[in-house]
């Protein structure tokens, strides 16, 4: 055998792939990914309440399908990204201010106390003072959706707040904002991300798709995915063996088959204005899939073995969302003239 032949036989056993072999919780993901955008679109009609006959979904709380629909995501591009400058440093500013905290009640006491938001009259000492009295009254100032170092050996400071406000600092000094507006690609702008101190590789993805909600880039949120501790959970249910694909290739796998899956099992997933699941939104519904199959298959066990949902819903009155997207997307103008509004 000459070398050549050699290389190539190697090539071809070495991309030869295996696939993933499903559980029974692969079909739970996606009747919970329609029946879930179904109570989804009947909130958005205004329809009464309850908004299913799946007991887990009516009592227990779970995210929306699409990301962006969630309560904080909607907050974020509405009141965050797309109020206010739009120059870079002040649109990142805003971006990193609000997902270092992700906890609407802590926007809206700054704004409360600063007026607009903005890095033209950013204060290291004038945040801190805000921020450490809600702490020393008590009130939380982090979402514990995500967990973040507290970053004391990187800045030196004894509160993880004061060190996050330095992370800020550092990266607006470094010119990321300008420095994503470079990146040719999704996984550029997350390697970039990850570069800086207590941002781990999650935290860098949910920051990267953030940022692209932006005009700060224009990726294509198909372009790259990075699994969370809850997605890994999930797809470990859903697969018995993962074959040679990594987490991210299931994601993506789940991504390019969605059609085909929804129609084989007979159900009308309803879109969100047309537009497919992205990555982002199927690395996330393994993530609540992991939770709903603690009830649904409890013999089933992820990393964790967690054994119950914690968050229950509760059902409040509430005046309905009115939903904005990245203008980009396009969806906004149908949402106007009500196009597509599934029942």
């Amino acid at each position: 055998m000459n070398k050549t032949l050699q290389i190539d036989n190697n090539f071809l056993i070495l991309n030869k792939r295996s696939k993933p072999k499903p559980s029974v919780v692969y079909d739970t993901y996606w009747r919970f990914a329609s029946e879930r955008q179904n109570i989804f679109f009947k909130r958005f009609n205004n329809l009464k309440y309850p908004w299913t006959e799946d007991s887990i979904l009516e009592q227990h709380k779970f995210t929306n399908v699409y990301r962006a629909t969630d309560r904080v995501s909607q907050y974020l591009i509405k009141n965050v990204i797309y109020k206010g400058n739009q120059e870079p440093n002040e649109v990142f500013f805003r971006i990193i201010l609000f997902k270092i905290f992700n906890r609407i009640s802590t926007w809206e006491f700054l704004e409360k106390e600063f007026g607009e938001i903005n890095f033209n009259d950013y204060s290291f000492k004038k945040y801190d003072k805000v921020l450490s009295g809600l702490m020393q009254a008590k009130v939380p100032i982090y979402s514990a959706a995500y967990i973040m170092a507290s970053g004391q050996s990187t800045f030196g400071h004894q509160k993880k707040h004061q060190n996050h406000l330095k992370l800020i600092e550092l990266m607006i000094e470094k010119n990321v904002p300008y420095k994503l507006q470079r990146c040719n690609n999704m996984a550029e702008a997350y390697d970039l991300i990850l570069t800086y101190p207590t941002i781990g590789e999650f935290l860098a993805y949910q920051y990267v798709t953030d940022f692209n909600y932006s005009m700060l880039t224009s990726f294509s949120e198909m372009e790259f995915v990075q699994a969370g501790p809850g997605a890994q959970d999930g797809i470990a249910k859903c697969f018995r063996d993962f074959g040679n694909y990594s987490f991210e290739d299931i994601i993506r796998m789940m991504s390019d088959n969605q059609e085909y899956e929804f129609e084989r099992l007979g159900l009308e997933f309803k879109k969100l204005w047309g537009r497919n699941l992205q990555l982002i939104d199927c690395q996330n519904i393994f993530c609540e899939v992991d939770k709903y199959s603690r009830v649904v298959h409890p013999n089933i066990t992820g990393y964790s073995n967690r054994k119950r949902i914690k968050q229950k819903f509760i059902f409040e009155d509430k005046d309905s969302i009115e939903f904005y997207f990245p203008p980009k997307w396009g969806i906004n103008e149908l949402i106007q003239n009500n196009y597509g509004r599934p029942a």
